[in-house]
C-alpha cells in the first residue's frame, strides 16, 4: 500500500484531529452550494455487507431529499485499508465520503500502519449501531456457544469467517478463542457477501459477521446464529443470547458505522453534511429498513463521532497486543 503515507502524515499533523475543525488560521475555501453535482460514497468492503447497506440507504434518501445522485463505491482489498487510503487521497469538497465501521480504528493496530485512520479523516456522522453475530454452518451440528467449544476441543481448529484482516469481526473471533481456550483459523473475506456465500455452501463453517447479511438466512435455517457481541440482546434479536450471556463475561464488541470526509474539508461543510445526513437518518423507511437489518440508527454530531472513533483506536490497540494479532491470523 504505498500510497504515500508520508503525506498523509504530513497533511494530518495540521488538523485538529477527530473534531472536524481545520487548523487555526488556515486560509477559508470558498464554498459552492453543496451538493451541486453528484457524491462518491466510497465502502472499503464488498457489497452485501452491513457497511454497504447503511451507505446505499442513506444515499438513496439523500438523493432524494437534496436532488443529487449519492452513489456508493466499492474500494477493496487489504482489510478495506484500501477504500479508507482512497478517502485520505480524496478532495476535500464534500463530492467524496468514507462510509466505514470501526475498521478504521481496528485495522491499523492489526496492519501496523504508520498512521491512525481515526486521527487523519474526519469525522461526520455516527450513522448506526449493531452487534456482530456468530454464526455457524447446520453441518456442524452445535446450537449454542457452549457445544460449539465443546466440538472445537474435541476436533480441533474450525475456520471462522470475517469481512477482512484487521476488521472488528477478526478481533472478536481471536478474543473469543482466546477466552473459550479453543483454536479457530480465521478465514478473511473481502466483505460479508463472500464469506456468507462460503458460509451457507459450507466451505467455512462459522462466521462472525454483522447480522445484517446473516438474519435472513438464519430466520430460513440455512444458517444458526448462536450469540451476538452486544452488552444487551438487540432488540431485532431478541432471542440471540450475547456472548456475556454464553459465560463469557466482558467480551463484548458493538459495530459502528459511520461517515468520514477526506483531511482539510471545511468545518462549515462537514456541519452542512452531518445536517443533511442526521435529516436522513430520521426517514421512516430507512429507519424500518435498518430494523430489518438489526441496525440502529444514531446521528449525533462529528465531535461525538471523532470521540467514539478514537476510544475505540485505544480500545483495538490495547486489544490487538492482548491477543497477539497479527494480519496473518
Amino acid at each position: 500500500m504505498a500510497f504515500g503515507r508520508r503525506h498523509f502524515i504530513k497533511a494530518a499533523a495540521g488538523l485538529a484531529v477527530g473534531t472536524g475543525l481545520t487548523r487555526l488560521g488556515a486560509p477559508a475555501v470558498a464554498q459552492e452550494k453543496w451538493p451541486s453535482k453528484p457524491v462518491r460514497l466510497i465502502v472499503p468492503l464488498a457489497p452485501g455487507g452491513a457497511i454497504d447497506f447503511a451507505a446505499r440507504q442513506c444515499g438513496e434518501v439523500l438523493s432524494r431529499q437534496l436532488g443529487q445522485q449519492f452513489f456508493v463505491e466499492n474500494r477493496t482489498g487489504a482489510g478495506g485499508t484500501i477504500g479508507m487510503d482512497a478517502a485520505m487521497k480524496a478532495a476535500p469538497d464534500g463530492y467524496t465520503l468514507l462510509v466505514t465501521n470501526d475498521n478504521a480504528a481496528s485495522a491499523p493496530h492489526i496492519m501496523k500502519l504508520s498512521y491512525d485512520y481515526t486521527k487523519i479523516l474526519l469525522p461526520v456522522i455516527d450513522i448506526g449501531h449493531q452487534p456482530q453475530a456468530f454464526a455457524v454452518h447446520p453441518s456442524l451440528g452445535v446450537n449454542s456457544v457452549a457445544e460449539f467449544v465443546a466440538l472445537a476441543k474435541k476436533s480441533g481448529p474450525i475456520g471462522f469467517a470475517s469481512s477482512g484482516v484487521g476488521s472488528n469481526q477478526h478481533v472478536v473471533g481471536a478474543w473469543f478463542a482466546r477466552e473459550a481456550g479453543i483454536k479457530l483459523e480465521h478465514v478473511p473475506y473481502r466483505g460479508a457477501g463472500a464469506a456468507v456465500g462460503d458460509l451457507l455452501a459450507g466451505h467455512v463453517k462459522s462466521a462472525f459477521l454483522g447480522p445484517t447479511a446473516l438474519i435472513a438466512h438464519h430466520h430460513d435455517g440455512k444458517i444458526k446464529i448462536i450469540a451476538q457481541t452486544s452488552a444487551k440482546r438487540a432488540p431485532t434479536l431478541p432471542d440471540i443470547p450475547t456472548l456475556e450471556e454464553s459465560g463469557y463475561k466482558g467480551l463484548v464488541l458493538e459495530a459502528w458505522y459511520a461517515a468520514f470526509a477526506p483531511p482539510g474539508t471545511p468545518a462549515d461543510l462537514i456541519a452542512q453534511i452531518n445536517a443533511a445526513a442526521g435529516k436522513a437518518l430520521t426517514d421512516e423507511k430507512l429507519r424500518a429498513n435498518f430494523e430489518k437489518g438489526s441496525m440502529e440508527p444514531i446521528g449525533g454530531t462529528p465531535e461525538a463521532l471523532g470521540k467514539l472513533a478514537q476510544a475505540d483506536s485505544e480500545k483495538y490497540a490495547r486489544l490487538v497486543k492482548e491477543l497477539g494479532i497479527t494480519a496473518a491470523l
